[in-house]
């Protein structure tokens, strides 16, 4: 696009399809990190285990897993808008459901029936929405929707401390019910009307039993990783191993079939590919990150999981900040550059997080990440956009399953990895942790926690070190994002959107 030209705005037919898709965005996001506060009052009120009810947690993550490869095919096949709606409403049942639950066992059922619902609302909303914006306004598009991704991680904690102390835990789920009813009046109302593809083909059922357990059994076998500290478990390796198997399996699968689930062929596209590894070096640093510092706040610094989700408000708030005139750059001269931009800042930004002490004040902390925020607005969606630009329209939904299947592995493998290396940290500094070191820091008594506090400083210290350099891994195929799309028209569209879609 020549500089004199002016990309399209956003009409208001655009934004209220943006509405409709943050609110089910948010929702689903939300809920993958509220319940986790509520483990605790979750084990004393059914009577079980902590062991067992890490499974409320786990199955959810598994369906989230298993049903984001069906995305592509399910919206081609039936429409993006009819699955858009279908998957609000089951995840709203499992909801209900879950807040009804009798026992651990209802309860681990009825989260693995809301995941399946939660795992298609995202992705399919990023199809809804990258359709009807087009190539040209696709950056500012993914900047609004990137505003749920960034705030419901820091929400989640403080809605569900206010909840846990207030009220019963059952509101943990019930909360989901007005905003999913909210959400499903406004996608009858206003989201358009999308027909199926003319010729979607058969479901890759070949494909689906090779790569949905495939990518359960790896997000499992991370989970397992985080929880015993490292491989040392056969129920962390062989799960692992396995999944990576049939995830490898499916690679093979799809080369060779004319229609497959997810089309790895999609990769031989150079801007598709350095922004797909972007994502997923980006998920890593990431959802990595987000996992230390509500555990730096809470165990390091003794504030409960209320005050953690607070102080990590400012971080949020940088990223709602300058994600609107991030996507309007992006569009103007692509996600390439911003992206690239975005995670320089943001090496620079958590380098600080590896030099806290004990003493450091709450105010400079929050400094650190309010500017932390906006380096993750400049990084985050500005790759989700410049591989949705690279690509023909029709090529969208089943790019946005592979985009979301990385994005999800690269958040499993971010978490599993500073898990273990924060857990393998507090047990050198402090030997009497003993194995399960994360778990039993989090339970010194207050009257410990000062003489604990450089020690444990230490620890958190040395793991962020691991942070910053997983992000300057990133930059590496950011540098191609970049000069990749460098060649090429930021803003110019590859073809008309589908007159399915308008």
């Amino acid at each position: 696009m020549s500089n004199g030209e002016r990309t399209p705005g956003l009409d208001r037919d655009l934004l209220v399809v943006a509405a409709v898709v943050v609110v089910g965005a948010f929702m689903s996001i939300l809920d993958t990190t509220i319940v986790n506060v509520a483990l605790d009052a979750l084990s004393q009120d059914l009577d079980a285990p902590l062991n067992d009810v890490q499974w409320v947690a786990t199955g959810y993550l598994l369906a989230l897993a298993v049903v984001i490869p069906l995305t592509g095919w399910t919206a081609e096949r039936f429409g993006a808008r009819r699955v858009w709606l279908t998957s609000v409403v089951l995840f709203v049942s499992g909801s209900i459901l879950c807040g009804a639950a009798w026992d651990l066992e209802s309860l681990i059922a009825f989260r693995v029936l809301q995941g399946l619902g939660g795992g298609m609302v995202m992705p399919i909303g990023m199809i809804l929405i990258t359709q009807a914006a087009g190539p040209q306004r696709v950056g500012r598009v993914m900047s609004i929707i990137g505003v749920p991704m960034l705030l419901g991680p820091v929400l989640g904690p403080v809605l569900g401390g206010l909840i846990v102390d207030h009220m019963s835990w059952r509101w943990i789920f019930f909360v989901n019910a007005p905003i999913g009813a909210a959400g499903i009046v406004m996608g009858l109302r206003w989201l358009p009307h999308t027909n199926p593809s003319d010729h979607p083909g058969r479901l890759d059922w070949r494909g689906f039993a090779l790569l949905s357990p495939g990518l359960g059994l790896t997000v499992f076998g991370l989970a397992e990783t985080s929880r015993h500290a490292g491989l040392g478990s056969s129920s962390a390796w062989l799960p692992l191993a396995a999944g990576l198997a049939l995830i490898a399996a499916f690679v093979v699968h799809s080369l060779r079939s004319p229609r497959p689930l997810i089309d790895v062929r999609l990769f031989r596209n150079a801007a598709f590919a350095s922004a797909a590894a972007t994502v997923l070096l980006f998920g890593v640093a990431f959802f990595g990150s987000m996992l230390l510092l509500p555990l730096l706040f809470q165990v390091a610094r003794g504030q409960t999981a209320l005050d953690a989700g607070l102080l990590m408000a400012p971080q949020g708030l940088g990223a709602a900040l300058v994600m609107p005139a991030v996507g309007s750059l992006t569009d103007r001269i692509g996600g390439g550059r911003v992206t690239l931009a975005g995670l320089t800042l943001m090496v620079a930004a958590t380098i600080p997080l590896a030099l806290l002490t004990p003493d450091t004040p709450f105010w400079l902390i929050a400094v650190i990440l309010f500017v932390r925020g906006m380096a993750l607005g400049s990084a985050m969606m500005p790759t989700m956009a410049a591989a949705y630009a690279a690509l023909e329209p029709a090529a969208v939904p089943r790019a946005t399953s592979a985009l979301n299947v990385i994005q999800r592995v690269g958040g499993s493998i971010g978490t599993a990895v500073l898990a273990v290396v924060l857990s393998s940290q507090i047990h050198k500094e402090i030997p009497a942790a003993g194995d399960a070191a994360i778990e039993s820091a989090r339970n010194v008594p207050p009257e410990a926690r000062a003489q604990l506090a450089e020690p444990l400083s230490a620890a958190f210290a040395h793991t962020f070190w691991w942070t910053v350099a997983l992000t300057a891994v990133a930059i590496l195929p950011a540098i191609v994002l970049y000069r990749t799309t460098s060649r090429r028209t930021p803003a110019q569209p590859a073809s008309p959107v589908p007159t399915s879609v308008r």
